[in-house]
């Protein structure tokens, strides 16, 4: 079991109602407020009221159109607003989206050179806002996490940036909030989720605690997330894949393992940063193309992992590790396309004109040559050539 820091410093308060300690949550912080949300959907929530009732006695200035895939212009528009109106404290109200641009607004606010530095890290955060987070989705467990990533149109790049400066205060997790969310953007989440946990799974060195930490979690998301589409006002299928979210991605489940690199979320970033696919979808279609790819490369190490997956998740069994490891990817698959999301990319829309420049950044800048199966350019661009169809 390796050494490691780990420092949860977020304040969660979960389930219904929870909103109504909003007031005392901010009040601490100051009385100067910059509520961040997306396209809309808190207002026809009622969320926004909400929060405007509340937090009454604050002054409240407001940015809202945050895209999916958070841009750059939102952190610059989001940090001038700060400068300019002394803003105090970072209210985040929506997705994972909207949560990673306003950590990324609370660092530029207070640096004094381009925000792109910081994200990029040729610039190191030493200090930022304080930041609240309401999500009203689960996928990306940034409401409890040190990270997020920003992507830069200009440049075609999305990068993520780390800082424990960046780490929410405290952030109320309402599974009511998600009722609404469509089955899209559900399933999409649902596979960003499992994603976050494969990843963690998928390592060189693990621990027994982990592994059964992250196969229950996956298990949760498996159970749940079919439950959610289906029914979506479902109280108990929703906070189940809320906690899920946040559980899957804040460190608690790799603490002690070995180094771990998202090889699938680099690819992603990739594909993401030249269209407009949801994150979660872009995953689903990587996800079983890379574990095909790598089982097929390297089998002596692949293979034992893959059954091992399979066995403990899945509940499966086979006549050897390579026979089940096969029937991992298989089954992994086809739970991805139960899902209402596209099943290749070229059903989402992406031909294979920038693959070559995806993965050249890919190796360059997301640290995939560090992976339990270490990812050249060639190996990137195959992976891709397999996920379009």
């Amino acid at each position: 079991m390796e050494n490691f820091n780990y420092c949860i410093g977020t304040n969660i308060l979960f389930g219904k109602d929870r909103i109504a300690n909003l007031h005392d949550v901010i009040k601490p912080f100051g009385g100067k407020v910059l509520l961040a949300y997306g396209g809309g959907s808190i207002k026809r929530i009622g969320l926004y009221d909400k929060v405007k009732e509340l937090l009454s006695d604050c002054e409240i200035h407001e940015i809202s159109g945050i895209e999916p895939n958070p841009k750059l212009e939102s952190v610059e528009t989001g940090a001038k607003l700060c400068k300019e109106h002394g803003i105090e404290v970072i209210l985040a109200v929506g997705g994972g989206s909207v949560i990673d641009c306003s950590k990324a607004i609370a660092a530029a606010a207070l640096y004094d050179g381009e925000a792109w530095d910081l994200i990029t890290g040729k610039a190191t955060i030493e200090r930022a806002l304080p930041l609240i987070a309401i999500p009203t989705m689960a996928a990306t467990g940034s409401e409890m996490d040190a990270g997020g990533v920003i992507s830069n149109p200009e440049t075609h790049e999305k990068r993520g940036f780390f800082s424990p400066y960046i780490l929410p205060k405290a952030s109320i997790l309402d599974p009511t909030y998600s009722f609404t969310v469509p089955a899209f953007h559900t399933a999409a989440g649902s596979a960003d989720i499992l994603s976050h946990l494969l990843e963690q799974y998928f390592v060189s060195k693990s621990t027994f605690m982990s592994d059964l930490l992250v196969e229950s979690v996956m298990k949760t998301v498996i159970k749940y997330a079919p439950v959610a589409i289906a029914e979506p006002d479902n109280y108990e299928a929703r906070a189940q894949r809320v906690w899920a979210s946040n559980i899957a991605d804040n460190a608690t489940l790799c603490n002690g393992n070995g180094l771990c690199v998202f090889g699938v979320h680099a690819i992603e970033h990739e594909l993401s940063a030249y269209y407009d696919i949801a994150h979660g979808a872009g995953l689903a279609i990587l996800t079983p193309r890379w574990m095909r790819y790598v089982l097929e490369k390297h089998p002596e190490t692949v293979a034992p992992r893959f059954a091992h997956y399979a066995r403990a998740v899945w509940g499966l069994e086979a006549e050897n590790d390579t026979d089940l490891a096969l029937k991992a990817i298989e089954v992994t698959e086809k739970f991805l396309h139960s899902l209402p999301i596209p099943k290749s990319l070229e059903k989402a829309g992406i031909g294979m004109e920038h693959f070559s420049a995806m993965a050249e950044h890919c190796v360059a800048h997301e640290g995939v040559g560090y992976a339990w199966i270490p990812l050249a350019k060639d190996d990137i661009i195959e992976i891709l050539k397999m996920s379009l169809r």
